[in-house]
């Protein structure tokens, strides 16, 4: 499924910056076009479902919720 993003690109000292307008996603690169391929990318990935390469240490933790 694609979906449109909204992005902005502005120069920084020597490179490009982008970023996301609605998702707090940005990227960089030498030049407008790259910064927004190098911005499509990071969304992709921030998108991607995450795939553990091995099973997540479930800890417990406890906390105080109320006054004592």
């Amino acid at each position: 499924m694609k979906r449109p993003f909204a992005a902005s690109v502005w120069r920084e000292g020597d490179c490009y910056v982008s970023q996301c307008l609605e998702v707090d996603v940005a990227s960089q690169g030498a030049t407008g076009e790259e910064a927004l391929a190098n911005l499509k990318e990071a969304l992709e990935l921030h998108f991607e479902p995450p795939q553990a390469s091995r099973p997540p240490k479930v800890r417990r933790v406890e906390v105080e919720v109320g006054a004592a």
